[in-house]
């Protein structure tokens, strides 16, 4: 069972890695995997939450860093150091059947940390702010699935890493965002939690 699992993994692997490439992505899903293209989002939205939140907005981003830390610290430390699967740019038998490209790295694979870490922060946030804008639940899916999907397409994550660390990271969102409301439901309920939209 787990055999076929792995070939089946291959096998939708190759379907995206190859089957998929063209210039367009070749150019475009290397850059959004890249932590440095979605820098001026993060600064805005921490300037946003601050300027709009003061106090609330600080501690807003404070969990996210939180969030963010323990999403990593399970998928980069506790997941990938007890699996152990080897990146398929590293894989032997492999690796030459593949299109690299970006870096492989020398880390392994399961989970994607990548998927892992914004799809945490993603459910994270759609959690704190569904119900105030209602574009948060597609419009944060979406990012969180187009970086997570880049991982398959560079040659570095099989896609098991990616829907494995997706499932991971979107329960820690969930999780922590609503441990985040319940600590705080004056300031949820009065500045997150309001029934409109923009």
């Amino acid at each position: 069972m787990l055999q076929q699992i792995i070939e089946l993994d291959k096998e939708i692997f190759l379907i995206i890695n190859q089957g998929m490439s063209n210039l367009a992505f070749d150019w475009l899903l290397p850059i959004l995997r890249n932590p440095y293209t979605w820098a001026p989002l993060y600064l805005f939205l921490i300037i946003f939450f601050i300027k709009n939140y003061g106090r609330f907005g600080i501690a807003i981003v404070l969990c996210t860093l939180i969030n963010f830390g323990i999403s990593d610290g399970i998928s980069s430390h506790l997941i990938k150091k007890t699996v152990k699967r080897l990146r398929p740019c590293n894989d032997i038998e492999f690796k030459h059947d593949i299109n690299l490209r970006v870096r492989c790295g020398s880390g392994y694979s399961f989970t994607s940390s990548h998927a892992t870490n914004h799809f945490a922060m993603a459910f994270f946030w759609i959690v704190l702010f569904r119900r105030r804008w209602k574009h948060t639940l597609w419009l944060s899916i979406t990012w969180a699935a187009l970086i997570s999907i880049s991982q398959i397409y560079v040659g570095v994550h099989y896609p098991f890493d990616i829907l494995c660390g997706a499932i991971f990271g979107a329960l820690i969102g969930i999780l922590n965002g609503n441990l985040f409301v319940r600590l705080l439901p004056k300031f949820a309920n009065e500045n997150i939690q309001e029934n409109t939209s923009i």
